[in-house]
């Protein structure tokens, strides 16, 4: 079990966990969760941890398939500029490794700003918290269990 899976579980989150061989030579994480999960790319989320100007993280929810609008992402988080996050940052904030990061059961905290493009779903699937492994959850619930606001924030 992983932090991801255990807060689901713990609030009584109707999921699904869904599990593949995770190819190591891939070079996109979600576009390969998508390809072996036979799922169109637009259901499956990436999470990105960013940096804002006032020195805090904040976590973008975002299709694997598109890109994180860093003008819109800072917007949405109330600040005037974003970056994209440091790696040992991120690990350290999230207790994920990069590839695995879950917006669910991260060691501490962040702001967390979900695309709006996930409410066209009724499930989507982000990071359960390790490489090839991916939950399977309602959009409302997610954006309950982080906290997190809807926002446009993809270019």
């Amino acid at each position: 079990m992983t932090p991801a899976i255990n807060i689901a579980k713990k609030n009584k989150i109707s999921h699904t966990i869904h599990e593949y061989s995770h190819d190591e030579s891939s070079e996109s994480y979600g576009l390969e969760a998508a390809e072996k999960m036979g799922v169109s790319d637009e259901r499956v989320f990436k999470t990105l941890v960013v940096s804002l100007d006032n020195k805090e993280l904040a976590v973008a929810v975002i299709p694997v398939s598109s890109m994180l609008s860093m003008k819109l992402i800072a917007k949405a988080a109330g600040a005037k500029k974003a970056a994209m996050a440091d790696k040992s940052d991120v690990e350290r904030s999230t207790g994920y490794v990069l590839g695995g990061v879950s917006p669910l059961g991260q060691k501490k905290r962040l702001t967390t700003i979900i695309d709006s493009s996930s409410n066209d779903y009724s499930t989507i699937y982000v990071s359960a918290g390790r490489r090839g492994l991916e939950i399977e959850l309602s959009p409302d619930d997610l954006k309950k269990l982080t906290n997190g606001v809807l926002s446009d924030i993809c270019q």
